[in-house]
């Protein structure tokens, strides 16, 4: 798979954060879009699966509750999801 093709994956999962972020996507929207990229996910290190796979099972976790009784907020969650897409970024490098 190429370069590029891994940055239309990695921007198909940044597009889907900013629109829940926006209000207007949704968890199922961007969990769908993450777990769709495994081209991307296997030419990054094994442990950003874990890290993403952990991110996306407390960001699904946390619509059952209401943000004062869960233990970690969604808007984290989003921050560390965002964190994951800057150092995925990183890691690619540059697109063909």
């Amino acid at each position: 798979m190429s370069a590029s093709a891994h940055q239309q994956q990695w921007q198909r999962i940044q597009d889907a954060l900013q629109d829940l972020r926006s209000g207007h996507g949704s968890i199922d929207a961007l969990s769908a879009c993450a777990n769709d990229a495994r081209d991307l996910l296997a030419a990054l290190p094994p442990r950003f699966q874990t890290v993403l796979d952990d991110l996306l099972d407390r960001l699904n976790a946390s619509v059952l509750f209401s943000e004062e009784s869960c233990s970690f907020s969604q808007k984290d969650l989003l921050d560390g999801l965002q964190g994951w897409l800057d150092h995925a970024h990183a890691r690619m490098g540059p697109a063909d």
